[in-house]
């Protein structure tokens, strides 16, 4: 029995003179067939936060979630965040966003992943956001012996990443000053006197 196309290919249309100029130009109905393949976990969640698609690489990941909220496999101290990146792109204010999350996989394990996702349109009308996950990291380890407040921690973890203040902001939806701000409190904290310092230090502390 043939599968019927999801949402995905539902709404994408490929220009008929695209195809009539190309006969190898590859149409929405294939496209979903290849990335249903594609070793990279990928996903297509609605407008109002519903996934509504999941290749098998992702299935694998965090099991079949169609039908549930995408939060539903994020970490809960990642949830807000999540949020907020999904918002930006509903609301036209990110073309592209790329985050570090941390997901729960299947088995209830927590995977942190790098993901990138961009919205998807037909015609002008949003019909959601498709995301890729880029890379599989390893999570920094907490640090309650420097006791950081939470903010402090996800800027101490993103700093390990080798994030700069630019990537830091917006990731965590803050301006630059304020992720400064966040820093040299950081820094204070842990009684570093660089983010280099503060970087090494976390790393001995493991």
């Amino acid at each position: 029995m043939r599968r019927s196309r999801s949402a995905v290919t539902q709404n994408l249309e490929t220009p008929r003179r695209m195809i009539d100029s190309d006969p190898l130009a590859l149409d929405a109905a294939h496209l979903e067939e290849v990335l249903e393949h594609v070793n990279v976990p990928s996903y297509h969640i609605d407008p109002s936060g519903v996934v509504r698609w999941l290749n098998a690489a992702a299935r694998n990941l965090v099991g079949d979630v169609r039908g549930s909220q995408f939060t539903s496999v994020v970490a809960p101290e990642d949830t807000r965040r999540a949020r907020e990146l999904f918002a930006r792109k509903v609301v036209g204010s990110a073309t592209v966003t790329d985050a570090v999350v941390q997901v729960v996989a299947e088995d209830g394990e927590r995977v942190a992943v790098e993901v990138s996702s961009v919205p998807i349109y037909h015609g002008d009308h949003l019909i959601g956001v498709f995301g890729q996950v880029s890379d599989l990291i390893e999570e920094p380890h907490a640090h309650p012996e420097f006791h950081l407040t939470p903010r402090q921690t996800e800027v101490l973890a993103l700093l390990e990443r080798g994030r700069t203040t630019k990537q830091i902001a917006e990731e965590l939806h803050l301006s630059v000053e304020t992720v400064r701000n966040h820093v040299r409190r950081l820094l204070r904290t842990m009684g570093a006197h660089s983010r280099l310092e503060a970087v090494a230090m976390a790393h001995e502390a493991v």
